[in-house]
């Protein structure tokens, strides 16, 4: 579920979202995705300074948690 609200974030930094309800929803999203992407933002600068690579890393990330989970118990 985390792994669809991260892609949601993604999507979502990519729209226009000034103010609104898609600005509310975006500034939730936020606070629930941020914590987990600063720690990636930290170890990986963004490529030619704009294309920012850490939601992708983040996610292969916890994909791989998971399933190291999912196979452990």
């Amino acid at each position: 579920m985390y792994s669809k609200v991260l892609f949601v974030n993604v999507l979502m930094s990519w729209l226009p979202t000034d103010r609104g309800l898609l600005a509310d929803i975006y500034r939730v999203l936020g606070r629930v995705c941020d914590p987990y992407l600063n720690l990636f933002k930290k170890l990986i600068p963004p490529l030619g300074g704009m294309v920012d690579v850490t939601p992708i890393i983040a996610l292969l990330v916890l994909q791989f948690g998971v399933r190291l989970i999912v196979n452990l118990f």
